[in-house]
């Protein structure tokens, strides 16, 4: 299911599509890495790998050569594409996955206080599911997709916008792993 998505907005772009299919994999099999160690969250695996697979499919729409995206929207705004484009193709929960996975997620106060190109609504990981593929996505970067980030390295990358994103995060280390 994920790839025929993938294959409708990327069959343009294989550098692209090639970047975004290795980075999402990373990020799935984190999160089902996840999902295999907490049993005890009783996450539907299925949807994880789909939604992890699908969480970036905006990317495309924006503007940022370094990653051969070469659309006209500020990077900051591919998550809220992306579920436009997955509300489209009919899938709603994996649209508030692509939605809600921007640092560790962002609410109206912080979208309204910082001015940032997105809509004016909270944004954030609701469900344990949505909370999983988020925080697998902040240990890979596409500038560098085959590296995996350590904990510390993606607080620093986390702390860049605030502490309250860092604090989620923790939160969720002592949850996950």
């Amino acid at each position: 299911m994920w790839m025929r998505v993938i294959n409708r907005y990327y069959s343009d772009n294989q550098p692209l599509k090639e970047l975004l299919i290795l980075h999402s994999r990373l990020v799935a099999d984190k999160a089902l890495g996840i999902a295999t160690a907490h049993p005890e969250l009783n996450l539907d695996r299925q949807f994880v790998e789909e939604a992890a697979m699908l969480h970036d499919i905006g990317i495309f729409l924006t503007d940022a050569d370094a990653i051969h995206c070469y659309g006209k929207y500020h990077y900051l705004c591919h998550g809220y594409l992306g579920a436009d484009l997955l509300r489209k193709e009919g899938l709603p929960r994996h649209a508030l996955v692509a939605e809600r996975h921007t640092g560790t997620g962002l609410t109206l106060k912080q979208i309204l206080e910082r001015d940032l190109p997105v809509p004016h609504r909270d944004m954030c990981p609701q469900s344990l599911e949505e909370k999983v593929v988020c925080f697998a996505d902040k240990f890979y970067s596409k500038t560098r997709p085959t590296e995996e980030k350590t904990v510390e390295q993606a607080e620093r990358s986390l702390a860049k916008f605030g502490a309250e994103g860092v604090e989620i995060f923790r939160g969720w280390c002592s949850q996950f792993l």
